[in-house]
C-alpha cells in the first residue's frame, strides 16, 4: 500500500510513503514498541519496519484496510485472551484502520518479546 516510488530504505522513509492519517498510526506504534524495547535496532526487513536485539522482536507493515504486526506464535499464545478482538494468525495480528490501535498492548506484546530474547539469548552466551 506504500505511495512510494522507490523502495524505502530506512523506517522513516517507509512510514512517510503514507498518508497522514495513516504515518500518525505507525508513528504511535513506533513509538510504543521503542518504549518497550529500549535501544533495539531499528531496520526494514521484508520490506517492513523491524526492531532487533541479537534477534527480530517485532516487524508491522500497513495494509489497506489494516496494519499488521508480527510479534511471534509464542506471543501471540500469551497474550490470547487481550487479543481476541482482533483477527490474528500463527505469528500475526490485524489492527483495523476503523478502531483505535491498542497501543498498550502494542507495548506489552513488545515487552514480552523482549523478555522472552533476553531469556533465550542469554542461554547461549558465553561468560
Amino acid at each position: 500500500m506504500s505511495l512510494a516510488k522507490t523502495k524505502p530504505k530506512s523506517i522513516d522513509e517507509y512510514i512517510q510513503s503514507f498518508p497522514k492519517d495513516l504515518r500518525d498510526r505507525l508513528t504511535s506504534i513506533r513509538r510504543q514498541i521503542i518504549t518497550a524495547a529500549p535501544g533495539a535496532e531499528e531496520s526494514l526487513k521484508w520490506g517492513m519496519p523491524a526492531f532487533s536485539y541479537d534477534r527480530i522482536l517485532v516487524t508491522f507493515k500497513a495494509f489497506k484496510n489494516h496494519i499488521g504486526f508480527y510479534p511471534t506464535p509464542s506471543a501471540l499464545k500469551a497474550f490470547s485472551k487481550k487479543l481476541s478482538d482482533y483477527k490474528t494468525g500463527e505469528g500475526s495480528i490485524q489492527f483495523p484502520h476503523d478502531k483505535p490501535l491498542p497501543l498498550k498492548l502494542i507495548e506489552e506484546i513488545t515487552a514480552y518479546r523482549v523478555m522472552e530474547s533476553k531469556e533465550f539469548d542469554a542461554k547461549w552466551k558465553t561468560k
